[in-house]
């Protein structure tokens, strides 16, 4: 058969099979597909869409991504509820149930070193915003350009806001300075206490889709157990400072930790692709 399969995850055999909440692209239920000690969970795609061609394409289509993602999503999270997982890359499709089991052959030594790994671990994503002070406003009656004084000897309106102005801006200097030293102390405590960590690239523009700059993208990979612990460390980190805003998503399954990659090919980048999708429908 030359059907498309779409390919969610790799875990080891389900004793109870797929979860029924496993619900996939297009809204179609997702299967196991075994070979040899190891399952992937799949389900049927339409060629139209997951072609090689028509793939490139909707892979510029925001919406289109989404929605992807948000079914990617689903299915991973529901059965990493119930075991260990290894997610792979948004839009990995094969060719048939033969073309599934090949793909297992072939990445076995990285499908069983990753369950081994992140058995029992799961994702959390920290970010950090920093939100300074706007500029003041330049009002008619105090424009830069009026450098006049009053027959009083009183500042003009020109200079006070030209003073107002330096202060905003020595007072966002010092936001700024602030943000980012609690940002790289956020992250060295959070270290501390997880498995593992990778630190994404900021988000910006419509991933973001929160206000404020973002100084700090991570993730850490935390045993399930110690996963209230460490929410209640970033709870005892977080600032009640104004400007700063602490943004904390999961529990994820472990897409950022996730290493499919050949040693001898470039490192893939379907991790952040995931983790920018799913964090970034988190905050929706």
């Amino acid at each position: 058969m030359n059907e498309l399969l779409y390919v969610y995850a790799v875990a080891r055999p389900l004793e109870a099979g797929v979860p029924a909440a496993a619900t996939g692209v297009g809204g179609l239920p997702a299967r196991p597909v075994e070979h040899d000690g190891l399952v992937a969970v799949v389900s049927d795609v339409k060629a139209e869409d997951f072609e090689e061609a028509p793939l490139r394409e909707r892979l510029e289509n925001l919406e289109w991504l989404a929605e992807t993602a948000r079914a990617h999503e689903s299915v991973v999270r529901a059965v990493s509820a119930v075991t260990g997982v290894v997610p792979l890359r948004l839009a990995t499709v094969c060719r048939g149930e033969s073309g599934v089991r090949r793909l297992l052959d072939e990445g076995r030594h990285r499908f069983t070193t990753n369950l081994d790994r992140l058995e029992g671990r799961v994702e959390w994503g920290v970010k950090l915003y920093a939100e300074p002070e706007p500029e003041p406003a330049a009002t008619p009656e105090a424009a830069p350009g009026q450098q006049t004084q009053g027959g009083d000897g009183a500042a003009s309106p020109g200079r006070d806001y030209l003073r107002r102005r330096l202060r905003s801006r020595q007072s966002r200097e010092k936001s700024w300075a602030h943000a980012d030293a609690l940002a790289r102390r956020l992250h060295t405590e959070l270290s501390r206490c997880a498995d593992g960590q990778r630190l994404h690239k900021p988000q910006s523009g419509q991933l973001a889709r929160a206000s404020g700059v973002n100084l700090l993208n991570a993730a850490f990979l935390v045993r399930r157990e110690e996963s209230d612990a460490f929410v209640g460390q970033v709870e005892r980190l977080t600032p009640q400072d104004a400007g700063v805003r602490v943004e904390l998503t999961g529990p994820w399954a472990p897409y950022s930790f996730a290493d499919l990659s050949d040693p001898q090919d470039a490192p893939q980048q379907g991790s952040q692709e995931m983790q920018e999708a799913h964090e970034g429908r988190a905050g929706a």
